[in-house]
């Protein structure tokens, strides 16, 4: 894995902390952002490789107790935080919490804007349709979730749901009016932004792991079998990709490409190939890998690895440049982490589980190969 030298980047950070009047320490070549309630850990690989890095850091916000799930436009994330206006959670095990709300934030005003809250029961995961019209989330007090979509014009609200399948384990965007995923215990579906979901009867009621709509493809695999399979909406075929041991795949903006996490034994990779399957090549690789997305312009994947160094538990935040072909890391000890890109690609915001509360940071980046 190449890390990218930051030392620039460091620089200009230290100048934003003084006029922000944030501390910072350096030790083992690690820079430590002390900011109000939070601390940020960076790199400063000065014993990287000489010349100019792909991606510099400009500077890092902090967000406490929020979750930024998507970006409505440059200005404007979704975000879902604890609502203090409804009743406290009824079941024991979550006493003391406030239901989690999703919200529009302001990041100039610093203003939130409500759009959905339901008593008992925390919101969150929301991602946006290709329009930007509505809002696909999860709803969850204990136990697996359930999926809604919201109008966002409307605020009018609608349960994933339909007769022969009942409630859904997964949901994704497939396009703007499209969403697609795996039956609670079976089968896999296609749904309308009104909630509808349709069986996809060619994929019979096995259980499904992977469910995922690239164009007229639907890739899945099976919780017996985990090599990917497509099936052609077009022709109804089946293929197999060859790709064993997947689990997790995450089309390209274009929808021209895919990235593929596999597992092998103790260890997880995470690759690029052509939508069929081909022409495979190794991002990243390590013990875990997670918080994987795409830039708009999909020149740069973020990802979050656990690894081990010099016999020692490492893990941390890095974005992949496919035009530079390197790795840059992020920030350090960051696990359990949900990324997401700004429409410009120039920020990328990133939430961390800390086993009570979300907690979120917005990286902003500057490139040098622009």
């Amino acid at each position: 894995m190449k890390n990218t030298t930051l030392t620039k980047a460091i620089c200009l950070l230290s100048i934003l902390l003084l006029a922000a009047g944030c501390n910072g320490t350096k030790e083992n070549g690690k820079v430590t952002i002390q900011e109000p309630g939070s601390s940020i850990t960076v790199i400063d690989d000065e014993k990287g490789d000489a010349g100019e890095p792909g991606i510099s850091i400009v500077k890092i916000d902090a967000y406490e107790e929020l979750e930024i799930s998507d970006w409505l436009d440059e200005n404007t994330v979704i975000v879902a935080k604890e609502n203090e206006s409804l009743k406290e959670m009824s079941l024991e095990e979550l006493a003391g919490h406030h239901p989690r709300s999703l919200y529009k934030y302001n990041l100039s005003t610093k203003e939130y804007s409500l759009l959905k809250e339901e008593p008992d029961l925390n919101l969150g995961g929301a991602k946006l349709s290709p329009d930007r019209k509505y809002l696909l989330y999860s709803g969850y007090s204990l136990g697996d979730p359930s999926y809604e979509v919201l109008d966002l014009e409307s605020l009018n609200s609608f349960n994933i749901t339909g007769e022969s399948i009942g409630n859904v384990g997964s949901a994704y965007w497939a396009d703007e009016d499209t969403i697609v995923g795996a039956g609670y215990m079976n089968g896999a579906y296609t749904a309308d932004t009104k909630g509808k979901a349709t069986p996809l009867s060619e994929l019979g009621q096995e259980a499904l792991f992977i469910v995922r709509k690239v164009k007229d493809t639907v890739y899945y695999n099976t919780s017996g079998d985990n090599t990917l399979k497509a099936l052609n909406l077009t022709t109804r075929d089946i293929t197999s990709l060859d790709l064993p041991n997947v689990g997790g795949l995450y089309p390209s903006p274009d929808e021209n490409k895919i990235l593929v996490l596999q597992y092998s034994g103790a260890k997880q990779t995470l690759s690029l190939a052509d939508a069929d399957g081909s022409n495979l090549k190794k991002i990243a690789e390590g013990v875990e890998l997670g918080g994987i997305s795409w830039s708009p312009d999909q020149r740069m994947i973020a990802y979050s690895m656990k690894g081990e160094e010099n016999g020692a538990s490492v893990s941390g935040l890095y974005v992949h440049d496919l035009l530079a072909g390197e790795s840059t890391s992020i920030a350090v000890d960051i696990t359990n982490v949900l990324t997401c890109w700004s429409p410009n690609g120039e920020q990328l915001a990133y939430a961390q589980w800390d086993g009570e509360h979300y907690n979120s940071s917005i990286v902003y980046l500057k490139s040098s190969l622009q």
